[in-house]
Protein backbone atom coordinates (compact mmCIF):
# COMPACT_ATOMS: atom_id res chain seq x y z
CA UNK A 1 0.00 0.00 0.00
CA UNK A 2 1.22 3.50 -0.79
CA UNK A 3 2.73 5.31 2.28
CA UNK A 4 0.77 8.47 1.43
CA UNK A 5 -2.50 6.57 1.70
CA UNK A 6 -1.43 4.99 4.97
CA UNK A 7 -0.69 8.44 6.47
CA UNK A 8 -4.04 9.79 5.24
CA UNK A 9 -5.99 6.75 6.51
CA UNK A 10 -4.30 6.87 9.91
CA UNK A 11 -5.07 10.60 10.08
CA UNK A 12 -8.73 10.02 9.21
CA UNK A 13 -8.98 7.23 11.80
CA UNK A 14 -7.55 9.61 14.42
CA UNK A 15 -9.99 12.34 13.40
CA UNK A 16 -12.82 9.81 13.70
CA UNK A 17 -11.55 8.73 17.11
CA UNK A 18 -11.59 12.40 18.16
CA UNK A 19 -15.35 12.46 17.61
CA UNK A 20 -15.78 9.40 19.83
CA UNK A 21 -13.26 10.48 22.49
CA UNK A 22 -13.42 14.29 22.47
CA UNK A 23 -10.46 16.00 24.01
CA UNK A 24 -8.90 17.93 21.10
CA UNK A 25 -5.68 15.91 21.39
CA UNK A 26 -6.20 13.41 18.59
CA UNK A 27 -7.38 16.23 16.32
CA UNK A 28 -3.88 17.71 15.94
CA UNK A 29 -2.22 14.33 15.41
CA UNK A 30 -4.84 13.40 12.81
CA UNK A 31 -4.50 16.69 10.94
CA UNK A 32 -0.71 16.40 10.95
CA UNK A 33 -0.95 12.83 9.60
CA UNK A 34 -3.35 13.88 6.83
CA UNK A 35 -1.07 16.80 5.96
CA UNK A 36 1.94 14.49 5.82
CA UNK A 37 0.02 12.08 3.58
CA UNK A 38 -0.94 14.90 1.22
CA UNK A 39 2.69 15.98 1.06
CA UNK A 40 3.68 12.41 0.20
CA UNK A 41 1.15 12.40 -2.66
CA UNK A 42 3.00 15.34 -4.20
CA UNK A 43 6.58 14.22 -3.58
CA UNK A 44 8.55 11.23 -2.29
CA UNK A 45 11.04 12.62 0.23
CA UNK A 46 13.27 10.44 2.41
CA UNK A 47 11.84 8.96 5.60
CA UNK A 48 13.56 11.46 7.92
CA UNK A 49 12.00 14.37 6.02
CA UNK A 50 8.57 12.73 6.21
CA UNK A 51 8.87 12.42 9.99
CA UNK A 52 10.15 16.00 10.22
CA UNK A 53 7.16 17.29 8.23
CA UNK A 54 4.81 15.36 10.52
CA UNK A 55 6.45 16.80 13.67
CA UNK A 56 6.43 20.35 12.26
CA UNK A 57 2.75 20.09 11.30
CA UNK A 58 1.91 18.67 14.72
CA UNK A 59 3.81 21.45 16.51
CA UNK A 60 2.17 24.12 14.33
CA UNK A 61 -1.29 22.73 15.10
CA UNK A 62 -0.65 22.63 18.84
CA UNK A 63 0.83 26.15 18.78
CA UNK A 64 -2.21 27.46 16.91
CA UNK A 65 -4.55 25.76 19.37
CA UNK A 66 -2.74 27.26 22.37
CA UNK A 67 -2.82 30.70 20.79
CA UNK A 68 -6.54 30.43 20.08
CA UNK A 69 -7.19 29.21 23.61
CA UNK A 70 -5.44 32.24 25.12
CA UNK A 71 -7.44 34.65 22.98
CA UNK A 72 -10.82 33.36 24.17
CA UNK A 73 -12.99 35.64 26.24
CA UNK A 74 -12.49 35.37 29.99
CA UNK A 75 -14.97 33.20 31.77
CA UNK A 76 -17.73 34.98 33.63
CA UNK A 77 -17.12 35.38 37.30
CA UNK A 78 -19.63 33.36 39.26
CA UNK A 79 -20.29 33.49 42.99
CA UNK A 80 -18.22 36.60 43.60
CA UNK A 81 -19.66 39.60 45.44
CA UNK A 82 -19.29 41.91 42.47
CA UNK A 83 -20.87 39.48 39.99
CA UNK A 84 -24.39 40.36 41.05
CA UNK A 85 -23.99 43.62 42.95
CA UNK A 86 -22.30 46.11 40.64
CA UNK A 87 -24.97 48.27 39.06
CA UNK A 88 -27.66 47.45 41.61
CA UNK A 89 -29.34 50.05 43.75
CA UNK A 90 -29.55 50.13 47.52
CA UNK A 91 -30.37 52.43 50.42
CA UNK A 92 -27.97 53.84 53.00
CA UNK A 93 -28.85 52.68 56.50
CA UNK A 94 -27.75 54.08 59.83
CA UNK A 95 -23.95 53.95 59.99
CA UNK A 96 -22.42 51.27 62.16
CA UNK A 97 -19.21 51.35 64.17
CA UNK A 98 -17.16 50.61 61.04
CA UNK A 99 -18.77 53.34 58.95
CA UNK A 100 -21.65 53.64 56.51
CA UNK A 101 -23.76 50.65 55.57
CA UNK A 102 -26.00 50.03 52.60
CA UNK A 103 -28.94 47.67 52.20
CA UNK A 104 -29.05 45.93 48.81
CA UNK A 105 -31.92 43.52 48.43
CA UNK A 106 -32.16 41.67 51.74
CA UNK A 107 -28.52 42.10 52.78
CA UNK A 108 -26.64 44.80 54.65
CA UNK A 109 -23.12 45.60 53.46
CA UNK A 110 -20.34 47.83 54.67
CA UNK A 111 -20.10 50.74 52.25
CA UNK A 112 -17.66 53.37 51.13
CA UNK A 113 -18.83 56.65 49.65
CA UNK A 114 -16.79 59.19 47.67
CA UNK A 115 -15.44 62.02 49.86
CA UNK A 116 -17.64 64.66 48.25
CA UNK A 117 -20.84 62.87 49.32
CA UNK A 118 -19.65 61.09 52.47
CA UNK A 119 -22.17 62.97 54.61
CA UNK A 120 -25.24 61.53 52.85
CA UNK A 121 -28.08 60.83 55.30
CA UNK A 122 -29.64 57.44 55.96
CA UNK A 123 -32.32 56.60 53.42
CA UNK A 124 -30.35 57.98 50.46
CA UNK A 125 -30.66 55.82 47.36
CA UNK A 126 -27.24 54.70 46.11
CA UNK A 127 -25.86 52.74 43.17
CA UNK A 128 -23.13 50.10 43.65
CA UNK A 129 -20.10 50.99 41.52
CA UNK A 130 -17.65 48.36 42.73
CA UNK A 131 -16.69 45.89 45.41
CA UNK A 132 -13.52 45.69 47.49
CA UNK A 133 -13.59 42.55 49.56
CA UNK A 134 -16.89 42.79 51.44
CA UNK A 135 -17.18 46.58 51.17
CA UNK A 136 -19.40 48.07 48.50
CA UNK A 137 -18.24 51.21 46.76
CA UNK A 138 -21.41 53.26 46.26
CA UNK A 139 -22.44 56.66 44.91
CA UNK A 140 -25.73 58.45 45.47
CA UNK A 141 -28.15 57.97 42.60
Amino acid sequence: MDPALIWILVGLVLLGAETLLPGVFLLWIGLAAVGTGLMLLLATPPFWLTVTVFIVLLAAGIAAALRLRRSEHPRPRVNTPDAGLVGRFGVLTEPGLSGPRVRVGDSDWAARLPRDVSDSPAGTRVRVEGVEGTTLIVRPD
